[in-house]
């Protein structure tokens, strides 16, 4: 057994930036796998469906190949990344992901309007008719040719709306000023930037600006327009300076905050074709229940899916506060009243800690109090998700030709994916050289194998 002092340079090759040294350190520590030699937790319920990564912001800067192998090593029963706007991530995760053989799914999340809920807020708070939404399982980053012009743009248009806020910002910041090709590409592989690379970026610059502890601290009293005291407590506190750079300037009321507009995101309608075309589920983002869209959560299931959503996303841990007992007992009475509607119309669910800010949590603990009721649905969400991701290879997908045809039952077709999950990984999977065409065939090879954890 490799001991933890031996396997930290293999870990922090996983975060290189260089795709190579990433690629030769995973195949490594599969190898030390094989051979029993990685020390790793039993295989146990707890996963995590919605990680972002390093290709758009991850608080952590875990890399897709470092995500596949924190699912390994903590026994994870799948792992699932995500990010803004793009799939560049999608190819290191599905590979790094087979060669650890864990289960897996990838995604996309952007912005979307939302007509028919044109008047209300939905779950971009202050922001009626904007909605974040998502298209989960994608099983490879290859956007075909019908999907390619809607992808070109959605990158295009996120690129151009950070440009702006820069341009906003810099003005307010002077003399600390980013230029977006020199100070804030670099620090994403793709040059996929988000609000949150900029925030860094801005402290950096910051830092290298003003060298001296008190000049660095007027500077950001000054322009945040708090306290000295504060200032210098902030500065010794990367993540909290980021956030309230972050909140003073591109959040509503900030000189960088752009309103949206029904033209500033796709329809909910054009991003939901994309993600059917490329064989992905699209998939609601479900917040906290206490916004006008929300409210009225029987109306909000049934309009997406009426448009084509047949998943939702929880993201738990938005539910809790520690210091706030009655705070988090109305959270969780909202997010039980969304799980009991999803049920009730077998809808699956699938949650993750999103690990798009420091200090996240890397996976949820679905045994505590708030979560331990709805356990065995977060369970069987992933494991939908996980054999839908599998199954995509042969074009049998969740919302795929040959599901409707071969399990038209949403119930039907929710045991059928949730067993594939239970049963397969990507080896297992592998093994079998020519899968029946009938689903109940299928079901009966299955069901031969045991589950995997």
């Amino acid at each position: 057994m490799i001991s933890k002092e031996e396997l930290r340079p293999l870990e922090l090759e996983l975060n290189s930036p260089d795709r190579a040294i990433r690629k030769n350190a995973l195949a490594e520590i599969a190898e030390l796998c094989r051979n029993r030699q990685l020390p790793s937790e039993p295989a146990g319920t707890l996963h995590n469906m919605h990680c972002h990564t390093c290709y758009s912001y991850n608080g952590y800067n875990y890399t897709p190949a470092y995500i596949a192998y924190l699912a390994k090593k903590s026994g994870w029963l799948a792992a699932g990344i995500i990010d803004f706007d793009v799939l560049d991530a999608v190819e290191e995760f599905r590979e790094s992901a087979e060669e650890l053989d864990i289960n897996y799914s990838c995604g996309i999340e952007t912005r979307v309007f939302f007509k028919e809920l044109a008047d209300v807020s939905i779950n971009s708070p202050g922001e009626p008719g904007i909605a974040y939404h998502l298209g989960l399982g994608f099983d490879t980053g290859e956007i075909p040719p019908c999907a390619r012009e809607f992808a070109h743009t959605m990158r295009a248009q996120a690129a151009a709306r950070i440009k702006k806020i820069i341009g906003l910002v810099n003005d307010k910041l002077d003399p600390v000023r980013l230029d977006f090709e020199k100070d804030v590409t670099a620090l994403t592989p793709a040059g996929n930037a988000t609000e949150r690379h900029l925030c860094q970026a801005y402290r950096e610059k910051a830092e290298a600006l003003f060298t001296r502890r008190e000049a660095l601290a007027e500077f950001w009293s000054a322009k945040l327009g708090i306290p000295a005291a504060e200032a210098v407590k902030l500065i010794d506190n990367p993540v909290k300076l980021e956030a309230k750079i972050r909140s003073a300037t591109m959040k509503k009321g900030g000189v960088g905050y752009i309103a949206p507009t029904p033209q500033s995101f796709p329809p909910l309608e054009a991003f939901n074709s994309f993600i059917l075309e490329c064989g992905a589920i699209p998939t609601i983002a479900w917040l906290n229940g206490l916004s006008g869209g929300e409210a009225d959560v029987d109306r909000l299931l049934d309009l997406h899916i009426g448009k084509g959503a047949a998943m939702l996303n929880i993201i738990p841990d938005r539910n809790c506060y520690p210091d706030n007992p009655a705070r988090t007992a109305r959270h969780l009475a909202e997010l039980d009243r969304v799980v009991a509607a999803c049920v009730e119309r077998d809808l699956p669910v699938v949650i993750g800690t999103e690990m798009n800010a420091p200090g996240l949590k890397l996976v949820d603990d679905i045994n505590c109090e708030g979560l331990r009721k709805h356990a065995e649905t977060f369970i069987t969400g992933a494991r939908i998700l996980a054999g839908h991701t599998l199954f995509s290879k042969l074009s049998r997908g969740y919302l795929s030709d040959w599901a409707k045809r071969e399990l038209p039952g949403r119930r039907e077709r929710n045991a059928f994916y949730a067993r594939l999950g239970e049963c397969l990984t990507p080896s297992r999977f592998e093994t079998v050289r020519e899968w029946p065409e009938s689903a109940e065939k299928v079901k009966s090879m299955i069901d031969s194998i045991e589950p995997t954890a």
